[in-house]
């Protein structure tokens, strides 16, 4: 089926009080295992292709997001695409004409005065292409001289009110908060702020994202989205699907050289952990 919009996906699961994932994507092999698992749990789902992805891809965004848009248009269930943490105006400027509806906007990097006047910008451009646009705070600096934190440091916490008065200068149409989760991680023992979730839930009228899901238990990630959170952004747990299954592979098969045996034990684990995360976002455990 067609490309569905991305804000379409997160504004309806938000009013369900329910949570749409979202995969981050390298290669073809991830694009394929998201929409595999995503059929196989009779679920909506959105694929990310981040700024580093494009890196990692020389440079060239086209190629993975025409991939990505070959891939949705012949799954049996909604597919909707997003550029994921983009610092790079060039790169934001690619992101309609490549099939995207929605981008995230990485300005976290920058002292917050200018953080909020790169990202009101960029909410301009993206909202006058019809773009839905999702930015992150952290923690705003300057109380007793302290700088701001990015999301995902160590004891980083989104503060509602600055969230509010941030969404409403900037004009973004989702907030990824910070409430415990980091990225890149490996093991599942993330502790989020369940109370902060609440207040930031009940102060802000967009929905709210979780970065860095990889690294949070499933009990936890149900209570997430008990609590207000409507869009799951998951990475890294794929890459350790992908990784153990071909090691595994490897390890059983010393002497494979055809890429395809081991690529195909990798593409299906990632797909049955898109399943299984799937599966628990729709659990929906109260929090």
């Amino acid at each position: 089926m067609p490309l569905v919009p991305t804000g379409e996906l997160v504004e309806r699961a938000a009013a369900e009080r329910a949570a749409v994932a979202a995969f981050n994507v390298i290669t073809l092999e991830h694009i394929e295992a998201v929409v595999a698992g995503a059929e196989s749990a009779g679920a909506s789902v959105v694929l990310q292709v981040s700024e580093n992805a494009v890196k990692f891809r020389q440079g060239r965004l086209l190629p993975l997001a025409r991939a990505a848009v070959a891939a949705a248009e012949h799954a049996a269930v909604p597919v909707a695409l997003h550029l994921d943490h983009v610092q790079s105006d060039d790169l934001l400027h690619q992101a309609a004409d490549a099939g995207f509806s929605s981008v995230m906007y990485d300005a976290a990097r920058l002292p917050y005065d200018r953080n909020l006047a790169a990202t009101r910008a960029a909410a301009d451009w993206a909202h006058g292409q019809g773009l839905w646009i999702e930015a992150e705070l952290g923690q705003v600096g300057g109380k007793a001289g302290q700088p701001a934190l990015d999301a995902h440091a160590p004891g980083a916490r989104t503060d509602p009110a600055e969230a509010r008065a941030y969404i409403a200068d900037s004009g973004v149409d989702a907030l990824a908060v910070a409430i415990g989760s980091t990225h890149a991680m490996t093991t599942r023992t993330a502790t989020l702020d369940h109370g902060l979730l609440e207040r930031l839930s009940s102060t802000l009228d967009v929905p709210l994202v979780l970065h860095g899901s990889s690294g949070v238990p499933d009990d936890e990630l149900a209570a997430a989205v008990a609590g207000g959170i409507a869009k799951v952004n998951v990475g890294t747990a794929l890459n350790i699907a992908m990784t153990d299954a071909i090691r595994a592979f490897l390890a059983d098969h010393p002497d494979a050289v055809d890429s395809r045996t081991y690529l195909k034990a990798g593409r299906e684990a990632m797909a049955r952990a898109v399943t299984g995360i799937i599966t628990t976002l729709a659990r929906r455990r109260p929090a």
